[in-house]
């Protein structure tokens, strides 16, 4: 009888980590505008969110960029406190800089302040995969996934998928139960042509397609039951009109300052009396944008507290581009991002589907800081302490 009773708890005790239902794949699909879901091209994502969570809009951190939100929503904090506050950052402490396109700055945990979700993972024995994502290629071993592919655009996006279907069919011991995925292809045709444009209507088709054949192959391999999908955008696009160009540059000539601009922003350090002086200045001038002092800039932002961000800042409104001269990259853009997260056009999208989720559900907006905990209580472990994100915001999407 005693060995009757070891057997079945042994059967038990397998079948739950065969069936297990914690697994978690975070999808991205970068500059995917929260309304882009509405123009009747995406039956597989649409058919998906009905079998789940779906949100009227991701919320994005501000800046509403690429780096700084895929690293807020892998490690619940804003950019003021996970470090990267931008796609492109400036040291004025030791002069360093980063940027997306800069492989050894991409990789260099200095950077990173935030704990991301693969790392909270690891310190709980569960292991984790990524299959690109900004943050995931750390040059510290333990600070990166487990399983992780350095970001190359040159590969395929089924390669992709296929990959992913490659480490879920692993062993048990083996198997991430946690695995990014992540697609440029809205954000590039966003940028290229606008977000009204027939080529984003066809990138939009492209990735429904792709996500139609990423749920194709988790059936074959009858994973469906077992993992937990969140598909979500870091950002969504906006278009960019040659007429509504700030061109800053007979201003910008003022003693000893450092100027990073951006489109979205222009964020200047430097030398006291040269910094109080452009202020003043810009002050005076100031139509289609605001001049802040850092300590100024209205709390709603969440962009003050860190020493990479300019002593002064100058933000336009909204569609409009502010420039330092005129042969920025800005002026050759048809769709930007980057503006206030708080306006519809840069809000992404949330879907959610699987065994931890409700379904048929849908909900407001949600803030892209709540993402880490939520992942964490699925993945039944201790989100790190001090985030911004919280779970009480977010846990009632869950069965």
């Amino acid at each position: 009888m005693y060995n009757i009773i070891k057997i079945i708890i042994s059967i038990l005790v397998v079948a739950q980590f065969t069936y297990s239902s914690d697994y978690v794949l975070l999808i991205s699909f970068d500059g995917f505008r929260w309304d882009y879901l509405e123009r009747g091209i995406t039956p597989n994502l649409n058919e998906f969110a009905k079998k789940g969570v779906r949100a009227i809009s991701l919320q994005p951190s501000y800046p509403s960029v690429t780096f700084s939100n895929h690293y807020s929503i892998v490690t619940g904090l804003y950019p003021e406190n996970h470090g990267i506050i931008g796609n492109h950052i400036y040291n004025p402490i030791n002069k360093t800089e980063y940027s997306l396109k800069d492989n050894d700055a991409v990789s260099d945990p200095r950077w990173y302040i935030g704990e991301a979700v693969w790392e909270t993972a690891r310190r709980n024995g569960i292991i984790t995969a990524s299959f690109f994502w900004p943050g995931s290629e750390l040059k510290l071993e333990y600070r990166r996934p487990n399983y992780f592919v350095p970001f190359n655009p040159k590969i395929p996006y089924k390669n992709r998928i296929d990959s992913v279907i490659g480490w879920l069919k692993l062993p048990y011991e083996v198997k991430p139960k946690f695995i990014t995925l992540y697609f440029e292809e809205a954000d590039n045709k966003g940028h290229d042509f606008g977000p009204n444009s027939p080529n984003v209507d066809t990138a939009i088709m492209r990735l429904d397609s792709l996500f139609g054949y990423l749920i194709e192959q988790i059936r074959r391999i009858n994973f469906q039951d077992s993992i937990n999908i969140i598909v979500v955008s870091d950002h969504g696009m906006t278009e960019i009109q040659k007429n509504k160009i700030i061109n800053l540059s007979h201003y910008l000539n003022i003693g000893k300052i450092k100027v990073n601009s951006y489109g979205y922003l222009i964020s200047i350090t430097g030398e006291k009396d040269s910094l109080e002086k452009l202020y003043n200045t810009l002050k005076q001038k100031e139509k289609n944008f605001k001049v802040y002092k850092k300590q100024e800039l209205p709390s709603f932002y969440h962009f003050s507290q860190n020493p990479w961000i300019g002593e002064v800042l100058v933000i336009p409104e909204i569609g409009w581009t502010v420039s330092k001269d005129s042969s920025e990259y800005t002026y050759k853009l048809l769709g930007n991002h980057g503006y206030d997260n708080y306006w519809l056009d840069m809000h992404g999208i949330f879907i959610a589907s699987g065994p931890k989720f409700k379904q048929n559900y849908k909900v407001g907006t949600i803030m892209n800081i709540d993402i880490y905990p939520l992942i964490c209580k699925i993945l039944n472990i201790t989100p790190r302490g001090n985030i911004d994100g919280k779970l009480e915001r977010i846990e009632f999407i869950l069965k």
